[in-house]
C-alpha cells in the first residue's frame, strides 16, 4: 500500500465564520436556483447561507461594527456568486451593493454611513465581484 502524504486545500483572506444558518429574503432573484456548498439562492428571492460559511467582514476604510456584519455577510456571499459565475456580474453587482446598503440601515446603521458604504463598494468593489478574481485554492504542505 502506498502512503499518501496528507495535504490540505484552503483559501486565504477570511476573518469570520458563520455559526448558524442565515436566511434572508432579497429584493431580487437569480434566473435559476443556485445551490453551492454554502449558498442557496432561489427564484423566489430566498437566500440562505449555511453554517460554516467564511467571509472577511466589512472591508476598506471602515470598522467591523454590529450594524455592518449581516450586510457584509450577504454582500460577500453575493460577490462570491458573481466571482464563481453563478450570477451575472454586470447585471447584479449594483443590486448586491444596494442590498448591502439596505441591510445596514435595517440593522441600525445611519443612512449617511450606509450611503458612504454603498459608494465605497461602488468605487472599489468591482475587482472583488469579477469572475477573473476568484480566490485560488492553496495547498499545504
Amino acid at each position: 500500500m502506498d502512503f499518501i502524504k496528507p495535504q490540505i486545500a484552503y483559501c486565504d483572506g477570511y476573518k469570520y465564520q458563520l455559526r448558524e444558518l442565515h436566511c434572508d429574503t432579497l429584493d431580487f432573484a437569480p434566473t435559476a436556483t443556485i445551490i453551492t456548498d454554502y449558498l442557496y439562492f432561489d427564484t423566489a428571492c430566498n437566500f440562505k447561507i449555511e453554517k460554516g460559511y467564511a467571509w472577511d467582514g466589512p472591508s476598506g476604510l471602515t470598522i467591523d461594527s454590529k450594524d455592518f456584519m449581516r450586510g457584509s455577510l450577504v454582500h460577500d456571499a453575493l460577490y462570491q456568486l458573481m466571482r464563481e459565475g453563478h450570477l451575472d456580474h454586470d447585471k447584479v453587482r449594483d443590486l448586491a451593493d444596494r442590498t448591502l446598503q439596505r441591510i445596514c440601515v435595517e440593522d441600525g446603521m445611519s443612512t449617511f454611513r450606509a450611503w458612504y458604504v454603498y459608494h465605497g463598494v461602488r468605487i472599489f468593489g468591482n475587482p472583488f465581484a469579477d469572475p477573473a478574481n476568484d480566490k485560488p485554492v492553496i495547498f499545504a504542505p
